[in-house]
Protein backbone atom coordinates (compact mmCIF):
# COMPACT_ATOMS: atom_id res chain seq x y z
CA UNK A 1 0.00 0.00 0.00
CA UNK A 2 1.16 3.66 -0.60
CA UNK A 3 0.13 6.96 -0.14
CA UNK A 4 -0.43 9.09 -3.01
CA UNK A 5 -0.46 13.11 -2.95
CA UNK A 6 -1.99 15.30 -5.71
CA UNK A 7 -1.65 19.08 -5.43
CA UNK A 8 -2.76 21.40 -8.30
CA UNK A 9 -2.56 25.50 -7.59
CA UNK A 10 -4.27 27.85 -9.70
CA UNK A 11 -3.75 31.26 -7.98
CA UNK A 12 -2.28 32.69 -10.85
CA UNK A 13 -4.04 31.38 -13.53
CA UNK A 14 -3.68 33.32 -16.85
CA UNK A 15 -4.79 32.79 -20.46
CA UNK A 16 -1.35 31.41 -21.24
CA UNK A 17 -1.69 28.45 -19.18
CA UNK A 18 -4.86 27.29 -20.94
CA UNK A 19 -3.66 23.54 -21.47
CA UNK A 20 -2.59 23.36 -17.45
CA UNK A 21 -4.93 20.76 -16.15
CA UNK A 22 -7.84 21.45 -14.36
CA UNK A 23 -8.02 18.51 -11.72
CA UNK A 24 -11.75 18.91 -10.06
CA UNK A 25 -14.78 20.22 -11.86
CA UNK A 26 -15.62 22.92 -8.62
CA UNK A 27 -13.52 26.12 -9.11
CA UNK A 28 -10.38 26.29 -6.98
CA UNK A 29 -7.14 28.22 -6.41
CA UNK A 30 -5.84 25.09 -4.39
CA UNK A 31 -6.95 21.23 -4.41
CA UNK A 32 -5.34 18.70 -2.35
CA UNK A 33 -5.79 14.87 -2.57
CA UNK A 34 -4.39 12.02 -0.66
CA UNK A 35 -5.67 8.80 -1.12
CA UNK A 36 -4.43 5.34 0.27
CA UNK A 37 -4.32 2.82 -2.31
CA UNK A 38 -2.41 -0.34 -3.48
CA UNK A 39 -1.57 1.38 -6.85
CA UNK A 40 -2.25 4.38 -8.77
CA UNK A 41 -4.77 3.54 -10.88
CA UNK A 42 -6.68 2.51 -7.60
CA UNK A 43 -6.07 6.02 -5.72
CA UNK A 44 -7.66 7.15 -9.15
CA UNK A 45 -10.44 5.15 -9.14
CA UNK A 46 -11.51 5.92 -5.67
CA UNK A 47 -11.16 9.65 -6.22
CA UNK A 48 -13.23 9.45 -9.46
CA UNK A 49 -15.78 7.70 -7.02
CA UNK A 50 -15.45 10.13 -4.50
CA UNK A 51 -17.05 12.99 -7.50
CA UNK A 52 -15.43 16.05 -8.78
CA UNK A 53 -12.00 14.62 -9.56
CA UNK A 54 -11.17 14.96 -13.07
CA UNK A 55 -8.97 11.90 -13.34
CA UNK A 56 -7.35 12.47 -16.65
CA UNK A 57 -6.31 15.86 -15.75
CA UNK A 58 -4.71 13.90 -12.74
CA UNK A 59 -2.92 11.60 -14.47
CA UNK A 60 -0.81 14.63 -16.18
CA UNK A 61 0.29 15.13 -12.83
CA UNK A 62 2.74 13.31 -11.13
CA UNK A 63 1.70 12.22 -7.40
CA UNK A 64 4.11 12.25 -4.47
CA UNK A 65 4.40 8.45 -3.27
CA UNK A 66 5.23 7.26 0.27
CA UNK A 67 5.51 3.75 1.00
CA UNK A 68 2.98 2.99 4.40
CA UNK A 69 6.01 1.49 5.68
CA UNK A 70 8.13 4.61 5.76
CA UNK A 71 7.89 7.30 8.68
CA UNK A 72 6.80 10.81 6.50
CA UNK A 73 5.43 14.24 7.41
CA UNK A 74 2.59 13.64 4.73
CA UNK A 75 1.24 16.95 4.88
CA UNK A 76 1.98 20.67 6.01
CA UNK A 77 1.09 23.99 5.17
CA UNK A 78 1.34 27.19 6.08
CA UNK A 79 -0.82 30.25 4.26
CA UNK A 80 -0.33 33.75 4.98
Amino acid sequence: MNIYVWRHNRTFHSYSMINEPCVHQDFYCDAVAVVLARDQEEALTLLERRGGWRTDDLRRLTPTVYPVSDSAVLFADVRG
